[in-house]
């Protein structure tokens, strides 16, 4: 976000442009600086990861070294670029509350039906198991950005439906496994295990 314009340094447009049209060749100049220091770097450039965008982080990478210390950008880049995840998973009660769960402890496992018991005070939480699996299945990579990977399986001999949640990475502060339900082997559904007492509170 720009600095908002004091007002002793406020000027009229024609004024600005007037200054902006004595700068236009030095700017000219350092982008066409820029960009012949990037073709002539970009054969040697070697990143450990491509994210999205991968050719235009490669030309970005080769042409900083003019202005900037290396790998500058891709700092500023995977920065902005996190940010605006958080954002999104921010405005969604789901992807928010499976961060919140992640907080404390490296895994998290049960059906739709246990986790939308956690959230159900929620505003704007689904209705019902099938809608929070969809929007699980929607913020999975927004979350997976994050350190977060969601896993949807079946379990037991009936194949009951689960959604293994895993802190990955910087997000695995802790080893614990935190497991909402749990389908026995033997195909009558008396396996079903109950949240142990605070669990809930603790989610």
């Amino acid at each position: 976000m720009l600095a908002p314009i004091a007002e002793r340094q406020r000027r009229p447009e024609n004024a600005l442009w007037r200054e902006f049209e004595l700068a236009r060749p030095h700017i000219l100049g350092a982008l066409l600086d820029a960009a012949a220091h990037g073709l002539r770097m970009l054969p040697h450039v070697r990143l450990k990861r491509l994210p999205r965008m991968a050719d235009f982080t490669l030309w970005a990478t080769a042409c900083e070294s003019a202005f900037r210390p290396a790998s500058a950008f891709e700092a500023a880049y995977s920065n902005n670029r996190r940010a605006a995840i958080e954002n999104i998973v921010d405005a969604d009660p789901v992807a928010a509350l499976v961060r919140e769960i992640m907080a404390d402890r490296g895994q998290w496992m049960g059906s739709a039906s246990d986790l939308l018991q956690v959230g159900a005070n929620r505003s704007g939480w689904p209705k019902s198991p099938r809608a929070l699996a969809g929007r699980l299945r929607r913020a999975q990579s927004f979350l997976r950005t994050l350190g977060i990977e969601i896993a949807f399986g079946r379990e037991g001999r009936l194949g009951m439906r689960t959604i293994r949640i895993t802190a990955m990475g910087e997000n695995r502060t802790h080893n614990t496994v935190s497991t909402v339900s749990r389908v026995s082997d033997n195909g009558d559904g008396a396996g079903l295990s109950h949240p142990p007492p605070g669990l809930e509170q603790a989610l």
